[in-house]
């Protein structure tokens, strides 16, 4: 059994078929099937049912593949550690993120920064909900992420906080709230919300603060962008929380005000999630210094101009 048979059999697995996966290896469709032929004739066993499209594997295919992705994984972990001996960085730096964070850290410049640094180093980012990005992090299929953790957010990650800000409540100008700078959380009872996907940190924490008080909500709209829900917000279709600041930067007409009455500090945080210790790859640990040296000095920076 080689690594490169594996590594044919993940792509087929999750590719759905030969042409697909042989494109994602950059051989021949033919010499994918021969790699695959190969593949069973080590382990004794058929790995996918003959004659299906999409491809469909065997049970014993699926019991594989697992086991295969560990394995695949666990070699560039050893070929990365090697160079990080060598003080090289090379493979790949699966990123994490998501938008409107420019206002609290230039992060993207850190990345391109570290890019410059280590040119043999291919990265990736990907712009996802915050605890999906968790997941995919422990799971093994991010190296880091950018994320909010929530107050009963999991700790099997190590967290570096980078950044935080509160969150406030925006309406449109004719409005009722429009009229007032602070609202009581219990004000919002039957309130119309825009708001953003169940899976954003930023709604399972508003859900625990309505469902905690005992509150009611109807919402109207789900979105996957604060500037749409600001848009929608100015439209005049329900109101919104927002990080503070998305309504400072938002052109706009919405009235921002402060809401009272958390049972938790309702703030936006901004932390780098990679796997803990040894699991972390030699890539995802020197980015976590870069980005750490970075925060300490536009920390000094603003200390300096204070």
């Amino acid at each position: 059994m080689e690594m490169r048979q594996l590594r044919h059999f993940v792509a087929l697995a999750e590719e759905g078929g030969f042409t697909r996966a042989a494109e994602r290896e950059f051989i021949v469709q033919s010499g994918l099937s021969s790699s695959i032929r190969a593949l069973e004739k080590d382990v004794g066993v058929e790995l996918y049912v003959r004659g299906t499209h999409p491809v469909r594997l065997t049970a014993e295919g699926v019991a594989l593949l697992p086991a295969a992705r560990r394995a695949l994984a666990a070699a560039a972990a050893t070929y990365d550690a090697i160079q990080a001996v060598r003080g090289l960085l090379v493979g790949q730096l699966r990123v994490g993120a998501y938008t409107s964070t420019r206002h609290l850290l230039p992060f993207t410049d850190w990345l391109a920064e570290f890019g410059r640094d280590h040119p043999d180093l291919d990265i990736q980012v990907q712009k996802l909900p915050s605890l999906r990005m968790h997941r995919m992090v422990a799971d093994g299929e991010l190296d880091c992420a950018l994320v909010t953790p929530t107050p009963d957010y999991p700790d099997d990650l190590e967290l570096m906080p980078l950044a935080s800000e509160p969150y406030v409540l925006i309406c449109s100008l004719d409005h009722p709230l429009a009229q007032v700078e602070q609202v009581a959380l219990d004000g919002l009872n039957g309130e119309r919300f825009v708001e953003t996907q169940p899976q954003w940190a930023s709604r399972v924490m508003t859900d625990m603060a309505f469902a905690g008080n005992g509150l009611t909500r109807r919402i109207v709209c789900e979105v996957g962008e604060w500037a749409m829900v600001a848009d929608l917000v100015a439209a005049g279709l329900g109101i919104a929380f927002v990080p503070c600041g998305v309504a400072a930067d938002s052109s706009l007409p919405v009235h921002a005000l402060k809401v009272t009455g958390f049972d938790f500090d309702f703030r936006r945080r901004i932390d780098l999630a990679l796997p803990r210790g040894s699991a972390a790859s030699p890539a995802a640990r020197r980015f976590a210094e870069h980005v750490q040296r970075n925060v300490q000095t536009t920390l000094g920076d603003w200390l300096s101009a204070s």
